[in-house]
């Protein structure tokens, strides 16, 4: 069952003129908070890698060894030691939903984990295998390593997943999504302020893929970047700013914001501070509704059809 995309770059997208949206109970913003679960999941000669983690750490600019990396790994190990239930604490405290990005093989390791966000009811969103680069994964490991996320999702959680992220995707990557089927979204893109429709033809059939776009600005993974954020009042004003400016915006035009955390970052005690000043700011208002990305993208397709013209 090839797919076949007509041009998978939009540059236009909604234009000058971006869909009217009307979010449950006239929210101004749908606002949407993911937890990536990725430790036990990395760059490890213990997983059978070539070398060591370097992306995503403490260690700015770390070194692909081939050979075990202690540091590293013990900096991966503090997001599933603690960080996690630091996070996992804050959001259950304040009843608000997760989605979560979780590596299978990650969840695997840490089965408390697995069945604290079953039990709290967070969505679980495929986030592949293993958390490894696969732009140059040929297509047949990249496709086999789906197949092994998708039965170890079902086996720990009891369903799979119903949306995607790779992150480290590759230009296979949404094309085996799509043949694979059982998706209700993927969100390996950042090219908008609202989901939209990717159009495909399978099967000699129009068809169309919904894409919840995420983000890389309103991240903690800034943290990391030399240019990025130092301490927690600076990832606040971030997060403040880049809200701000979508709720005035969605007096007329509502749209959507996602927020992405990491438990070996945020989890960290020195940065919660502007992670819960955040969330005591949008909890204060009324008209924003915080959801889970299925929740989105369900609201989508129902609302927000695809509608294919010639």
């Amino acid at each position: 069952m090839q797919v076949t995309f007509a041009n998978e770059r939009n540059y236009v997208g909604y234009g000058a003129n971006p869909e009217i949206v009307q979010w449950p109970n006239q929210a101004r913003v749908a606002l949407q908070f993911v937890l990536n679960y990725e430790e036990g999941g990395e760059n490890s000669v213990q997983h059978g890698d070539e070398h060591a983690e370097t992306f995503l750490s403490e260690i700015y600019g770390a070194e692909p060894y081939a050979a075990r990396h202690i540091s590293m790994e013990s900096l991966y190990d503090y997001g599933s030691r603690v960080g996690v239930w630091r996070l996992l604490k804050e959001f259950e405290e304040r009843q608000l939903p997760l989605t979560v990005f979780a590596i299978a093989t990650a969840l695997a390791k840490n089965p408390q984990v697995t069945n604290a966000l079953i039990s709290h009811g967070h969505e679980v969103c495929g986030h592949g295998l293993k958390w490894i680069h696969y732009q140059n994964v040929p297509k047949a490991i990249e496709q086999e390593h789906l197949h092994q996320a998708l039965a170890l999702y079902q086996q720990l959680t009891g369903s799979r997943p119903l949306g995607w992220y790779t992150g480290r995707d590759s230009p296979n990557t949404r094309q085996l999504l799509l043949e694979e089927g059982g998706f209700c979204y993927d969100s390996d893109s950042y090219a908008d302020d609202l989901p939209f429709w990717m159009p495909y033809q399978q099967d000699g059939q129009h068809r169309a893929h919904l894409v919840v776009p995420y983000t890389l600005d309103n991240n903690d993974m800034r943290f990391y970047s030399p240019y990025g954020f130092s301490h927690g009042d600076e990832f606040f004003h971030y997060l403040k700013d880049s809200f701000d400016c979508l709720y005035a915006e969605g007096a007329e035009h509502p749209k959507m914001m996602s927020v992405g955390l990491h438990c070996r970052i945020s989890g960290r005690p020195g940065r919660m501070s502007g992670l819960q000043r955040f969330l005591d700011y949008v909890q204060s208002k009324s008209d924003v509704w915080i959801a889970q990305r299925i929740d989105i993208a369900r609201y989508w397709a129902e609302h927000y059809p695809y509608q294919y013209s010639n």
